[in-house]
């Protein structure tokens, strides 16, 4: 019996092989084998969706597809940057800069991260734009020209002025502050605290029987409350030339107290035993910390005879006549220029103005109480001693009022 073809259905558009029996079979040979050929399988034909472009998916169009989603088809980078990412890295145990390349040196900075120890970057980076870096992601608002143009002196003068206003002299290891002198003397120029925190003291437990509330101020005794002492750290600072301070505290809400705004006798000498030493300090400004007559007195006699000391302002405190007294003294015994002593002690102001023989202006801004025609008599003398020829004096008698009835533009209803 003869054995019947069979030929396969192709179906359109599809390709497949036929087998030596399929070729055989459709020229009519009888195969070697009694065997009838197998139904070869049907391939359909791919589905294709409307509305859908297939260059448009990447999956479909790749001849790879790789396990790894970054895989590409780039080339291998270069050992150069390989060398690179690994000091980048590894910058922290294994700094590596110096010994670079310009170009590769520039590469490494972009790519370093600004929370780096300052141990490691202090004395080794130089780089402002790191040091803009390292600005920017800490404070919010970063005026760069107060500071001369240089990011990394406005960094570690900020970072050191945040030590400062967050020291608790009893709680906080002086350690934290002496160790960044060694990372910040050469690029610090200016010390501005506007406040000083008080050791932390828990008050006494109530007596039996007492039930006033005059205690409620927080009253405690004076040696108790010292501040911070800003001696050894101003000795270490060889560039210094500004110190401006408040002894006081900031946002204490309902804590509250008197004596968290109380500049001690201690701290006066050790502030007068300070600037005394600092030979490159040009601006003293003490303000609104409630420096009396007495301290006064304590910190202009270690002014005198200063040698680089241009500018002091002792405004907003509670200076008298005898704190007036020694400041007309301090004038002929100092390179002094400028004197602010404005709102001080209940009384008016006192603007006095005066040219040298060089045409230095010489600013004093006071404000005294019934003591004010005698205090303008001893500096104008002072004036006259230490420079041969004032040649403007420019007073006005309603600054010597009171602020709260004297007529004037600031008050015109008097």
């Amino acid at each position: 019996m003869q054995e019947m073809s069979t030929t396969p259905i192709i179906s359109a558009g599809s390709r497949s092989l036929m087998t030596t029996q399929d070729k055989s079979s459709t020229t009519g040979q009888p195969l070697s084998s009694g065997r009838q050929l197998s139904k070869p399988s049907v391939i359909p034909p791919p589905v294709k969706s409307r509305g859908s472009n297939p260059k448009n998916d990447v999956y479909l169009m790749r001849r790879i597809i790789a396990e790894d989603a970054e895989w590409s088809l780039a080339i291998v980078p270069l050992l150069t940057e390989l060398c690179i990412q690994h000091i980048v890295k590894n910058f922290q145990n294994n700094p590596i800069l110096n010994q670079l390349l310009p170009e590769h040196q520039q590469k490494v900075l972009n790519h370093l991260s600004p929370d780096l120890p300052l141990a490691v970057t202090a004395n080794l980076i130089e780089d402002e734009n790191y040091w803009r870096r390292c600005c920017v992601q800490r404070w919010p608002v970063c005026h760069v020209e107060d500071y001369g143009g240089r990011w990394k002196r406005m960094f570690f003068e900020r970072h050191l002025e945040n030590l400062l206003k967050h020291f608790i002299p009893g709680t906080t290891d002086p350690a934290v502050i002496l160790d960044l002198l060694s990372l910040c003397r050469n690029y610090v120029r200016r010390i501005r605290v506007d406040q000083f925190l008080p050791p932390v003291r828990l008050p006494p437990p109530p007596r039996k029987g007492d039930q006033s509330d005059s205690g409620s101020e927080g009253e405690m005794e004076e040696s108790a409350m010292d501040h911070y002492q800003l001696r050894d750290l101003v000795a270490g600072l060889s560039q210094l030339e500004e110190l401006d301070l408040v002894y006081g505290v900031k946002d204490c809400g309902m804590n509250f107290e008197w004596n968290l705004f109380l500049f001690t006798y201690r701290d006066c000498h050790s502030l007068a035993a300070t600037v005394k030493a600092c030979h490159t300090l040009k601006i003293f400004r003490l303000t609104r910390s409630k420096v009396d007559d007495e301290k006064a007195r304590i910190l202009i006699r270690s002014l005198l005879d200063h040698p680089a000391l241009e500018e002091l302002d002792l405004s907003h405190n509670l200076i008298g006549d005898r704190g007036v007294r020694a400041a007309a003294k301090l004038l002929s015994h100092s390179r002094l220029r400028v004197l602010n002593l404005a709102n001080n002690q209940d009384g008016g102001k006192q603007l006095l103005e005066g040219m040298s023989d060089n045409r230095t202006l010489l600013e004093f801004d006071l404000r005294l109480s019934d003591v004010a025609q005698e205090s303008e008599y001893l500096i104008g003398q002072a004036l006259c001693a230490n420079r041969e020829a004032a040649r403007q004096r420019a007073l006005n008698p309603s600054h010597f009022m009171s602020p709260l009835t004297a007529k004037g533009p600031e008050n015109p209803v008097g």
